[in-house]
């Protein structure tokens, strides 16, 4: 089967530069010289598109605009490309989330992929008016993806939980397809929540052992529901037609981090309740120096951005090879980013892609094999689906 490819919507803004902003850290962090207004948004989303990536993921956050309405008016902008649309839990019913997904699926017809972000900081969920600690949240998050996943089968609900309560929830109308769940984490919290409810676990980009590690960690909590699980991996990347070139551009990104920028950022990331954001931070250790963490993996977008913090530097070869080897660990599904997105995305696209296509790795979605096939759309995991 080929590999999954999706880009990514920086509804924060974008630059020529790393934008910052990301996991834990406050609204006045991005910014960029390309306003996210629609019409940019639109370039991205059509160039994506054309390439052959199959989604776009849209953050969610204080820092960012908000993920359902801006894909649902940049589903009239494109044609075939799907939205990985991230929300959180705590933010929403999950009888008023089901809705939202069934009528997104009508209007946008099986383009509506969901990332359940549970939520790493305190300060920032107590800013939503979710007062829960890391814990609860997990906790509730089961709870609300039961609730939705069995509105998504039609029927009457009625659920009582620690955290959330509905009585006779019921939707006029069902999803079809249902949305598949991308579900990342790495506490023993998440691993649950994953095992039961994802039907893709996304990881940050951290070296091959370590995503070998957790792949065996996720597959063995799935097994004990019965279920299968299939993985995904949100990188960032820099790729030429030259490893000089590349690192080039790796060092002028670098160059542009002031240290002011660099020890403010770390030190809001380093106050994160997030298990993966620690594991991000530890990569780099606030350092300058060391930043290449494996071959052609770079750490150096974690100084001053929360969340995923690295990026595959390298020719188009040498990345290709570097998916090679995530494929080979299991990985089947690739979110990626670029700064800035318009450009990024055609030196990946027109660079990478069609090396993974000569390799029998990748097969572009609106070619007729790749439209017969079980697309992403579907869940793939057995049981309760999300």
């Amino acid at each position: 089967m080929s590999l999954t490819f999706h880009w990514f919507l920086p509804t924060y803004g974008d630059s020529r530069h790393v934008v910052g902003g990301g996991h834990g850290l406050p609204a006045g962090a991005a910014g960029g010289q390309r306003p996210a207004d629609l019409g940019y948004l639109s370039q991205i989303g059509r160039a994506a598109e054309q390439l052959g990536f199959v989604g776009a993921l849209t953050p969610t956050g204080a820092w960012c605009e908000d993920a359902w309405l801006t894909t649902a008016m940049l589903s009239r902008e494109t044609e075939r490309l799907k939205f990985l649309v991230a929300f959180r839990p705590g933010s929403v019913a999950p009888t008023l989330a089901a809705q939202m997904a069934a009528t997104f699926q009508r209007h946008a017809p099986g383009r509506l992929l969901l990332n359940v972000v549970t939520g790493g900081e305190s300060h920032e969920q107590r800013a939503y008016g979710d007062f829960l600690d890391k814990e609860g949240r997990y906790a509730r998050t089961g709870e609300f993806l039961d609730i939705v996943s069995q509105l998504w089968r039609g029927g009457s609900v009625t659920f009582e939980g620690e955290h959330l309560r509905v009585e006779n929830a019921e939707l006029a109308r069902v999803p079809d397809p249902v949305p598949p769940i991308y579900f990342g984490g790495s506490s023993p919290a998440a691993g649950l929540v994953a095992a039961r409810h994802s039907d893709v676990y996304l990881t940050w980009g951290e070296p091959p052992a370590q995503v070998a590690e957790k792949i065996a960690w996720i597959r063995g909590l799935a097994a004990e529901q019965g279920r299968t699980v299939r993985f995904g991996i949100r990188l960032h990347v820099i790729t030429r037609d030259t490893a000089d070139a590349a690192w080039a551009e790796a060092q002028r990104l670098l160059d542009g981090f002031s240290d002011d920028a660099v020890q403010a950022v770390q030190a809001g990331l380093a106050r994160s309740e997030s298990e993966g954001q620690r594991r991000m931070l530890a990569l780099h250790g606030g350092s300058r120096d060391g930043l290449e963490v494996a071959p052609n993996l770079w750490a150096g977008i974690g100084l001053v951005r929360g969340g995923a913090g690295t990026a595959l530097v390298g020719s188009h070869r040498e990345v290709a090879d570097r998916i090679a080897e995530y494929s080979a660990l299991g990985i089947e599904e690739f979110v990626m980013s670029g700064h800035p997105h318009v450009e990024e995305a055609y030196w990946f696209g027109e660079g990478v892609l069609p090396l993974l296509a000569a390799d029998g790795l990748w097969v572009h979605p609106s070619a007729p094999a790749a439209r017969q096939q079980s697309g992403v759309g579907v869940p793939f995991a057995t049981g309760v689906t999300r």
